[in-house]
């Protein structure tokens, strides 16, 4: 436990800002689920609305450092693969 005051309103910033990390990757990790299913299920057009929507939210978390720049690369990189290979059936 931390004996001075700073320290101590560093440890609540902290657990706050995890709290809050943990919410929006919780959120991006739903839609990708979404997202597959939409890809699995061949439904083209809600496909690219939450591929549109998930390219979205992942560069807004990587704008506040909740991801990696390559980590949200990688995500769109294989989001989008999956909704092209729709349009080519």
């Amino acid at each position: 436990m931390p004996n001075k005051a700073n320290a101590r309103k560093a440890l609540r910033k902290d657990d706050k800002r995890a709290q809050h990390n943990k919410i929006i990757k919780a959120e991006i990790h739903s839609l990708r689920v979404k997202l597959r299913k939409m890809v699995d299920l061949k439904n083209h057009p809600e496909a690219m609305k939450l591929a549109l929507l998930v390219g979205k939210k992942l560069d807004k978390a990587q704008a506040k450092s909740i991801f990696k720049k390559n980590t949200v690369a990688r995500y769109k990189s294989r989001l989008t693969k999956k909704v092209n290979a729709l349009i080519k059936k």
